[in-house]
């Protein structure tokens, strides 16, 4: 009994951890770069959970510290929401970091997405 309790419990907290590791992703994107949900979803481990890094960023705080702003969708525009006026505030940060859009409120991802780089698991910074 007790064992089931401890899986139910490692079960629960899944959720959390994953969307810790989201926010730490979002964390690392520089000023005037972007990514995409689909990006961070397979930077996550998860490469078809685009959608579930959108929730993650929506249960955001007001007060949070996740750039969230500086994650688009995968045509490079800014994903409506149901509140209305954090597209346009999502618009405005971005600008404000230099991020141009193109006439159709699109941003190229060629110039501004983040690319990060990847070292092998286990890979250190010296000899």
């Amino acid at each position: 009994m007790e064992s089931q309790e401890r899986g139910n419990a490692t079960a629960a907290s899944e959720p959390i951890r994953w969307r810790q590791r989201v926010y730490a992703l979002v964390r690392q994107i520089p000023r005037g770069r972007v990514a995409t949900y689909g990006q961070l979803a397979a930077l996550a481990g998860r490469p078809r959970a685009a959608r579930q890094v959108g929730q993650a960023l929506a249960a955001l705080d007001a007060s949070s510290d996740v750039p969230w702003h500086r994650v688009v969708n995968a045509q490079g525009r800014i994903s409506r929401r149901a509140d209305g006026d954090s597209d346009r505030l999502q618009r405005y940060a971005l600008e404000d970091e230099g991020v141009v859009f193109s006439v159709d409120a699109a941003i190229d991802l060629r110039r501004y997405q983040w690319r990060p780089v990847l070292r092998p698991p286990g890979a250190g910074t010296g000899p």
